[in-house]
């Protein structure tokens, strides 16, 4: 048996930021991760669109909007200090037409709420931060948003943490609960822990039940995907991305300029199948495809949130020249067939309400003095994970 005072399942930006705050917040006890994976980040941390967002989507109550604004800061500032790569690029949000004018005016006002820099510009003032972007009448200027390597990030995170004496356990995943604070992993080994904390992404419901928690969520994947542009000159210099409908967690198709100056168009949000559904029939697991497809299946039935035609128009995505359609909406001139690289799929860890059956807008933390469970970290987790993360601790365990 080993014996740690944290435990943390899961080696994402999440894992590990909660790693890095509770060594520095108590750098004489043992900390221990436990990471199913070779390596970190893995999954949706290593897979994301790398945008550190500004924080003016989300409504000032939200933990969202508390955490993206400070985790924005927060990341730059961690890049400059350890010399990683940080591409302080700008993002504009453009209308397609009249009727998407008053969403854009509440993107504005939920910035301002939140204390973010943004400001609503004509489409003479957005002719000259970006030429190639099309907007009706107005657009949002965001001057703070980014983008960084998220691999490389939490790469460096897996690097300090390990120098610092933190210990992870790779290849190495949470199997069931052992005993009171007890838990086996899939290697066969018995971990003792004066607090268990389930960073777990894809499988934190999962876990969470294990502990009692999560009675009313499940998580439902969405896999996500970029086509590349592969032409000679990037057409864009800055993220361009339409208005959003408010009233699901998603951004619609836009443009992403990745950390190194490339640009790629997406993501998609396809209903995937079982939680690590990438491609073909990688990672399957028939009982997850069947507690997928049945929660898939009622929300279909019932229509919650608009999700048959959600389900239809993103499958329709796979269809390259419908994909970049959409985006040629947002632009006056692209080459279309520039994009042709589909980049690697990501898949969204997202929580279901099951008794409301809608999708959970906001963070979700359950848990005891014994355990606590990081149930909704979905975008932008990885932007705010280093205060989030320290609101955790605060929170939860102290």
């Amino acid at each position: 048996m080993e014996r740690a005072d944290y435990l943390i399942i899961g080696a994402g930006i999440i894992g590990l930021t909660l790693a890095r705050q509770l060594h520095k917040k108590a750098p004489g006890k043992k900390i221990l991760l436990l990471e199913k994976e070779s390596d970190v980040a893995r999954h949706s941390s290593g897979r994301n669109s790398g945008v550190l967002h500004a924080g003016f989507y989300y409504s000032a109550d939200s933990l969202k909007a508390r955490f993206t604004r400070e985790g924005n800061l927060a990341l730059k500032t961690y890049c400059r200090n350890n010399g990683l790569a940080l591409n302080e690029c700008g993002k504009v949000v453009v209308a397609a037409d009249e009727t998407e004018l008053p969403a854009l005016r509440e993107l504005e006002k939920r910035g301002k709420a939140n204390g973010v820099e943004l400001r609503l510009i004509d489409e003479k003032e957005l002719a000259a931060i970006e030429p190639n972007a099309r907007t009706f009448q107005k657009a949002l200027y965001s001057p703070t948003t980014a983008t960084v390597a998220p691999a490389e990030i939490c790469a460096s995170l897996r690097d300090q943490l390990i120098s610092s004496g933190v210990k992870i356990l790779f290849g190495e995943g949470y199997k069931r609960p052992a005993g009171e604070n007890i838990v086996e992993t899939t290697g066969g080994n018995i971990i003792e822990a004066g607090h268990i904390i389930n960073a777990a992404g894809l499988y934190a419901d999962r876990i969470a039940r294990d502990f009692g928690f999560s009675k009313n969520y499940v998580i439902i994947p969405f896999k996500g995907i970029y086509l590349k542009y592969s032409g000679a000159k990037a057409p864009l210099k800055v993220n361009v991305y339409p208005v959003p409908n408010l009233k699901n967690p998603f951004l619609g198709v836009h443009y992403t300029v990745t950390v190194d100056g490339h640009v790629k168009l997406g993501p998609t949000a396809i209903p995937a199948f079982w939680r690590e559904n990438y491609a073909g029939l990688d990672n399957f697991r028939p009982g997850e495809l069947l507690e997928v497809s049945a929660y898939e299946a009622l929300l279909f039935l019932k229509n919650s949130f608009g999700f048959r035609s959600l389900a239809w128009e993103e499958t329709r995505k796979y269809y390259k020249p419908f994909f970049v359609g959409l985006g040629l909406k947002l632009v006056n001139k692209i080459d279309a067939a520039g994009f042709n690289e589909w980049t690697r799929p990501g898949i969204r860890a997202q929580l279901l309400n099951i008794k409301t059956l809608e999708l959970v807008q906001d963070f979700v933390v359950e848990g005891d003095k014994a355990s606590t469970h990081i149930l909704n970290a979905v975008s932008p987790a990885f932007t705010g994970s280093f205060p989030f993360t320290k609101w955790v601790i605060e929170t939860r365990l102290s």
